[in-house]
């Protein structure tokens, strides 16, 4: 087993947790170890984010961070952007996703540095599916979930 090590400043090892309190049907507010808040819905007329919504969220923005950070060491990017979509399905197996997707639009500015960073991207994209990104890894290796009433 991995040994979790000494939490630093919400990127590190360690234990992570969130809260959710219901705020009206299907509406909730999450709140993070931070302080953080933001409210999640079950969809319809709602602007607010369904968990499907989230899920998409968490895998293209934990990605979006490992590859700015690579990058943007070498050049500030003149645009960056993700889109992360999947098909939601449902089947003898119960409700889920296929076909997910995450697609980096990244643009460099010209010049050396630019080169550089722009030859760096695709492989920052691949370290951050294979090794680094948290989520898109739980997801590629599977993770027990527990269910339980408290």
């Amino acid at each position: 087993m991995v040994q979790p090590q000494e939490e630093t400043g919400g990127t590190g090892l360690g234990h992570r947790s969130v809260s959710m309190t219901r705020v009206g049907k299907g509406l909730y507010e999450v709140t993070n170890e931070r302080g953080g808040t933001m409210l999640v819905g079950g969809g319809g007329d709602s602007p607010d984010f369904t968990p499907v919504e989230l899920f998409l969220v968490s895998m293209a923005a934990c990605s979006a961070t490992d590859v700015d950070f690579i990058t943007s060491r070498i050049a500030e990017p003149t645009s960056f952007d993700v889109v992360s979509e999947g098909e939601k399905s449902k089947d003898e197996g119960g409700n889920h996703l296929s076909d997910i997707e995450i697609t980096f639009r990244v643009r460099f500015p010209e010049g050396a540095d630019g080169d550089r960073a722009r030859a760096r991207l695709p492989r920052a994209i691949a370290q951050s599916g294979d090794r680094l990104c948290t989520v898109s890894r739980t997801v590629q290796r599977g993770a027990p979930v527990t269910y339980h009433e408290d």
